[in-house]
């Protein structure tokens, strides 16, 4: 009775499957490489045309507005939104609709980080609203419009991300291929937008061409001679600057959720158990890393302060530049050395290698090599432009060592973390359950192996609770250290050091225009590399 009992679940099992499978009452089914292209062409058109239109409106702002960049916009976070809603609600109390969760994908910590930048963000769209309510008596209502859409964008996709970045849905998989790669090229174009309004007022622009900031600050603000209704404007204006850097770092979270989503859909994860990790910082497992990183990051931000202060006094702009090389210097040299340790752990250790393949695991190590080649571009040219010129100064040989370091320390913690995303965790084999197991139901060979196997995933991964090794707590402390130090690499430049444009060098040696491009397409990546190496660098302490 129990083995008919048993080829009926596992027949009723095999029944999902092939539901999945053939699409079953969906039509999406029957076409999923067809869907992968649509979504595709949808996803790459729209951002071609996002990317013509905040590039027009930064450049050629009397023929294209910000305004009309802002009703691209709002039309997109509408549909974006739209079909979220009806995301939620077709999917929700069906049995087949989500058959499988990817354990991987949209770990919590992932999550609590875009409901903190998204509620950062919120605030920001708050202070966009109170000021652009100034200018409505003679500039386009669209400009109060769209911040609010964008709220009412953030909080749907927030809480649609936080219940759904696991989902591997089975059902109408065309509108959803569709629907996520909408909801990617929105975020992306929302991205670009906010990267160049960002540049743009970061950049210490020179007198021949600072027509360039005033015509773009015209388009988003209106003309010179609308003025605000009332004196706090510019408070308002100020305040929602300083809040960018996590809107930026916000849409790109978005982004890579909605991508995974969209590589999980009609994903069978046979497997799809998630192995829960309870994170505990003890001063006897981890404390060298830490501290050093912490002490690190309250220098670094000293130093930051300093350098905003200074830097816009011309008597003081020289100490300025010192102070900030000289605390990259120190900072990526430490990181460095820290990283080659753990890379020698690594080498010492015999942990096996993950065999199986996941769509996080793989955006994890694209996002980080493709946002590092950001920094990579920036350094190099740097290189280039100090040698060329003799590198004759402190200032010129601090900036080149600075550039060099940082080409060397990125590649270390490249290796680093993928070595260390792609290694199995560590954990205990208790293997006594298994033999109990065994030798009490000799007669049960089904059952037996069932239970063995179940046992085998529940002992065989569970986080072991002795004493860590040397070499585990080595990885750890590598981890922790360089964890927060990743933290004040993105502060620094994220809130405004634009020592690229404060020092000379390169923008005589390459011109202003073109080392603005270079700098203002190079920046936003080597920002979002140090963002999301924090991410993985604390997984891969998870794992460690």
């Amino acid at each position: 009775m129990e083995s008919v009992q048993h080829f009926s679940a596992h027949a009723h099992h095999l029944h999902h499957v092939e539901v999945a499978r053939d699409g079953g009452h969906d039509e999406g089914g029957r076409g999923g490489a067809g869907a992968e292209v649509m979504s595709g062409v949808i996803c790459v058109n729209i951002l071609i045309l996002g990317s013509a239109l905040v590039t027009g409106s930064a450049i050629n702002s009397v023929a294209i507005t910000a305004v009309h960049r802002q009703i691209f916009l709002i039309v997109l976070l509408l549909l974006t939104s739209a079909w979220m809603l009806f995301y939620t609600v077709s999917t929700h109390g069906k049995d087949r609709a989500v058959l499988y969760k990817d354990g991987h994908a949209g770990p919590v910590w992932l999550r609590a980080g875009l409901v903190l930048f998204g509620l950062l963000s919120l605030i920001m769209d708050m202070f966009k609203i109170a000021n652009y309510v100034g200018y409505l008596h003679c500039d386009s209502p669209v400009k109060v419009a769209f911040p609010a859409v964008q709220a009412v964008f953030l909080f749907i996709q927030t809480h649609f991300l936080w219940i759904h970045a696991k989902d591997c849905v089975q059902i109408h998989t065309i509108l959803t291929r569709c629907g996520l790669t909408l909801t990617l090229s929105t975020n992306l174009t929302v991205w670009m937008a906010a990267v160049a309004e960002e540049s743009v007022h970061q950049t210490d622009i020179p007198e021949n061409v600072m027509v360039l900031r005033n015509t773009y600050r015209a388009a988003s603000y209106g003309n010179s001679k609308c003025n605000c209704s009332y004196s706090s404007c510019s408070i308002f204006e100020e305040a929602y600057y300083y809040l960018y850097p996590f809107n930026i770092e916000y849409s790109l979270f978005a982004s890579a959720m909605a991508y995974v989503m969209w590589k999980n859909v009609g994903r069978l994860v046979e497997d799809h158990s998630h192995h829960h990790h309870h994170i505990k910082f003890r001063v006897r497992d981890v404390a060298v890393g830490p501290v050093l990183g912490i002490l690190l990051v309250l220098a670094g931000l000293a130093a930051f302060i300093l350098y905003e202060f200074q830097v816009v006094k011309e008597d003081k702009k020289q100490n300025a530049l010192l102070l900030h090389f000289v605390t990259n210097i120190v900072i990526v040299s430490l990181m460095s050395i820290s990283t080659v340790i753990g890379c020698v752990v690594y080498w010492l250790d015999r942990r096996e290698r993950v065999s199986d393949k996941n769509p996080t695991r793989s955006l994890d190590v694209g996002l980080l090599v493709g946002a590092s080649i950001g920094q990579f571009l920036i350094s190099y040219f740097t290189a280039v432009a100090v040698v060329a010129t003799g590198a004759e100064g402190h200032l010129n040989a601090l900036n080149l060592a600075w550039a060099v370091l940082t080409v060397v320390q990125l590649a270390l913690q490249n290796f680093f973390i993928i070595k260390g995303l792609h290694r199995e965790p560590y954990h205990t084999v208790h293997a006594t359950p298994l033999h109990a197991n065994v030798h009490d139901a000799p007669g049960h060979c089904g059952e037996i192996s069932q239970a063995a196997t179940r046992n085998r995933k529940k002992y065989s991964l569970a986080p072991t609770r002795h004493k860590f090794s040397w070499k585990r707590r080595i990885l750890k402390e590598v981890c922790a250290f360089l964890l927060l130090t990743n933290i004040i690499l993105w502060i620094m430049p994220a809130f405004g050091a634009r020592p690229q444009f404060d020092h000379s060098t390169e923008t005589d040696f390459y011109h202003f225009s073109l080392w603005a491009a270079i700098v203002n397409i190079g920046l936003p990546f080597g920002i979002f590399y140090r963002m999301h190496s924090v991410a993985s660098l604390f997984e891969v302490y998870v794992l460690s």
